[in-house]
Order: C-alpha cells, then sequence, then structure tokens
C-alpha cells in the first residue's frame, strides 16, 4: 500500500476500509499474531486516519488541523503506542516520524546533559526531525552536574519554537490529563501544547489490551 492515498472526503470511509485491514495485518507483522484492531476503537482510529490521510477535509471534519502533530492520550495498555507506530506507516517519507520513549530522552540528558536538548529539537546533523515522544510523564527529573532539568518539559518548548517558525511537527502519547500535564510540566508548557497538538483521546473506560 502506498504510504499516502489522499482520497477525497467522499471516498474517506471506503478508503479506511481499505486500510484498516492492511494496518493489522502490519501489526500482526511487528507485535505478532495476537495483535488486532479493536471494533470499539474504530472512531478514535477514524480520526487518526483522517489525519494520516492528508486530506484537509476529512481532516477537519473530524476536528484535526493537518498543521499541528497528534496528541494522543488514554489509560495505560489501551494500545498508544502500537497506533502511533502503525499510523506513521501511513505518512510520507518526510512526515514519518521516530518514535521515542521519553524515558530514553531524559536518561540521555543524565549522560551527556543539556545538548540532548538541540538533539531532540532538531536531528542528525542538526536537520529538522519530526519525533513521536512516547509515553510523557513517566520519565524521572534528572540531574546533570548537580542541575535538575525537567527534560521533555524542555523538549517541548524548543519544539515549539520550531513549530511556529518552521511548521515542525510533534507527535505524543501519554497517561496524562491535561491537569496532570500543567502539574508536572508547567502551565507555559501545557498552554503550548494546546497549539502545537490534535487531542486524540481513548475514553478513560478503554480497557488494558495487554491483559
Amino acid at each position: 500500500m502506498q504510504s499516502r492515498s489522499e482520497p477525497d472526503a467522499g471516498t474517506f470511509e471506503k478508503w479506511m476500509a481499505l486500510v484498516l485491514p492492511w494496518l493489522e495485518r502490519q501489526g500482526k507483522r511487528l507485535y505478532g499474531a495476537h495483535f488486532r484492531l479493536y471494533e470499539e476503537d474504530h472512531l478514535l482510529l477514524g480520526r487518526l486516519l483522517a489525519y494520516a490521510s492528508g486530506n484537509r477535509e476529512a481532516a477537519s471534519a473530524k476536528g484535526l488541523s493537518l498543521r499541528k502533530g497528534v496528541l494522543l492520550t488514554g489509560p495505560v495498555g489501551c494500545g498508544k503506542t502500537s497506533l502511533m507506530t502503525l499510523l506513521r506507516l501511513l505518512l510520507p517519507a518526510e512526515d514519518r516520524y521516530r518514535v521515542l520513549s521519553c524515558r530514553q530522552v531524559s536518561f540521555a540528558f543524565q549522560q551527556v546533559g543539556y545538548g540532548v536538548i538541540g538533539r531532540y529539537s532538531t536531528g542528525p546533523g542538526n536537520k529538522p526531525a519530526v519525533y513521536c515522544f512516547d509515553d510523557l510523564g513517566t520519565e524521572p527529573v534528572q540531574r546533570h552536574y548537580g542541575s535538575s532539568c525537567q527534560v521533555m518539559g524542555e523538549v517541548l518548548l524548543s519544539r515549539y519554537d520550531l513549530f511556529v517558525s518552521s511548521g515542525l511537527k510533534t507527535h505524543l502519547t501519554t497517561n496524562l490529563t491535561s491537569a496532570e500535564i500543567e502539574q508536572a510540566y508547567g502551565l507555559r508548557v501545557r498552554s503550548r501544547m494546546r497549539e502545537m497538538f490534535n487531542l486524540v483521546s481513548f475514553p478513560g473506560s478503554a480497557e488494558d489490551k495487554r491483559r
């Protein structure tokens, strides 16, 4: 399947019906034969696929802006990481993000220091890079030579500046609520996140699919 078919809004539902089985096959390839897409998640999947389609009308109909990244929230184990990993397969090469654990970024700060902020604000060769930071809120506050730092908060502030200046996208997954994000990272970060992201949420009742 091509990375992005760009269906018009009138054919989006037909396109989605073709893409869902393909995505499930890719999920089985990546995660094993037990992987499946759940019927109860199809409304949420419809929003993610409208975004991935690149069609402004289809995305707008589902309350999404193609200018922003995706903030996928929901309870532990509901499938956020696997869906964001699969979603990237539908995107064109220039938008195909790398999925990185927020804990991985945080521990890199412990080793390297503040240079990590710049590393994950751009990418190899200081070129802008699109990332999906996975599990925001699971990373500890780190110290480097006595200085403490809320690493992901600083990374998000730096990437906000690049979003404003050059349209660089960022994607996130998290178990945190908006109030918990503000408590952990401050009002400044939460305010900028509203501008940077399309909020796509599993219901609070979503089951842990790892069981």
